[in-house]
């Protein structure tokens, strides 16, 4: 099969730059310029990519342009045959719970059929792809490791790739930036929540995941991207002007997207991330954590551009049924400097704590290690490794990581 990558897409602004750069402080700053999605830009520049095809399209309610129009109607607006679509986690209006298998149904708006990404199947079976020209990818994802939009969008690849159908994504900013935090999956514990051996906080748009995905996988597609115009590795999504829609029902603020890289990893222990409440992701705890203890430990630590406090939470109808309706002692995470935070190290470091203070209490979870990216993690925190020694054992994969995904990059 002929492989042709990239040359029909129009690149508007492009370059390959370094991963490791971050944004700077909380506030937004200025906007240096407009920026436009890749399903702005396909409408506007590359629409000869899809004009006159049937259009299976792989999307959700969160996926919108630069006015907050959804890129469904869009694309229907502008002429173009979505014959299926296709949801993934959450399903199409991200009423699903995590987790949960979402089911088929069917758009009645367009009457295409809804099919199922994240339920009795993963990829794109046959009868799915039959009679489709092109695959359209437009997910929003949230610069996470564990997050399933990544392994969908492979899956879609590997599986039109067998059917000689190309696919196209249609790319977004990374919302917490390019830095590149915590440690690198181990190949062999590959899964929905981390399909490629990447970091924790891997600093990549969905599109420059599924280019390193084509190398690293061999995946056999015709692969085509149309880039995000105007955006800049160190720019945070609430610098972009661009609305921001929740990409799942427990992700709701920008300021949970860069708690979660950290926080995600106590979905594997006995501990609440405050599913069921307002602020999921951003709080952890337990009805037996004494947050006074943990408090002064953690806070003694000065983490860089993160504070620690007191918080306590009601979860509600959780769906990790932890705590339901009970009252939870918990921490808040607070972002203090974004530009130094690493949610990731603070991870770790509060795990640590959590366990001298409740050594019989924290217990790790089968969930933990895929979250973790392997055994590696668990073993050394409950060997009791101090969580210096641990974070310092990641920087020969960072340093190779950031050296291997350069040739993929596309923005500055």
């Amino acid at each position: 099969m002929h492989h042709r990558r990239f040359e029909r897409v129009k690149w508007v602004g492009l370059g390959v730059l370094c991963l490791g750069c971050s944004g700077a402080a909380a506030a937004p700053r200025p906007q240096r310029a407009a920026v436009r999605p890749g399903v702005d830009v396909l409408l506007t520049d590359s629409l000869a990519l899809v004009r006159g095809k049937r259009i299976g399209f792989v999307t959700n309610i969160a996926a919108v342009d630069a006015n907050g129009v959804s890129a469904i109607t869009r694309l229907r607006a502008a002429g173009l045959q979505l014959v299926a679509l296709f949801a993934p986690e959450h399903g199409l209006t991200e009423s699903a719970a995590p987790g949960e298998q979402v089911a088929f149904g069917r758009d009645t708006a367009g009457h295409a059929p809804i099919y199922s990404l994240y339920g009795q199947t993963m990829a794109p079976t046959d009868s799915m792809l039959a009679g489709i020209d092109v695959m359209v990818v437009d997910l929003p994802d949230v610069g996470a490791r564990y997050y399933t939009y990544i392994a969908t969008t492979i899956e879609v690849m590997r599986a039109a790739g067998r059917h000689r159908i190309p696919v196209i994504v249609l790319d977004r900013p990374n919302p917490i930036g390019g830095a590149v935090q915590g440690n690198v999956l181990d190949a062999a514990y590959s899964s929905m929540v981390g399909r490629l051996a990447i970091p924790m906080r891997h600093g990549l748009t969905l599109a420059e995941a599924a280019r390193l995905a084509q190398a690293d996988l061999h995946l056999a597609v015709d692969l085509h991207v149309v880039p995000v115009v105007g955006w800049h590795r160190d720019q945070f999504f609430d610098e972009t002007g661009l609305p921001f829609r929740a990409p799942s029902p427990n992700l709701q603020s920008i300021e949970a997207l860069f708690d979660y890289p950290g926080t995600c990893l106590f979905e594997g222990t006995a501990l609440s991330v405050g599913r069921g409440t307002d602020a999921a992701f951003r709080q952890l705890g337990a009805p037996w954590l004494d947050t006074t203890a943990v408090l002064a430990r953690v806070n003694a630590l000065h983490l860089p551009g993160v504070a620690f406090s007191a918080v306590a939470f009601t979860p509600r109808q959780p769906g990790d049924k932890k705590f339901a309706d009970t009252l939870v002692a918990g921490i808040r995470w607070q972002v203090t400097d974004r530009k130094r935070f690493d949610p990731t190290v603070a991870a770790v470091h509060l795990f640590a704590i959590i366990r001298s203070v409740h050594p019989d209490r924290i217990s790790i979870g089968g969930s933990f290690d895929r979250l973790a990216g392997g055994p590696v993690l668990r073993e050394a925190l409950l060997r009791g490794d101090a969580p210096e020694a641990i974070v310092a054992t990641w920087a020969p994969a960072l340093a190779a990581y950031r050296a291997r995904v350069t040739p993929f990059l596309l923005y500055r």
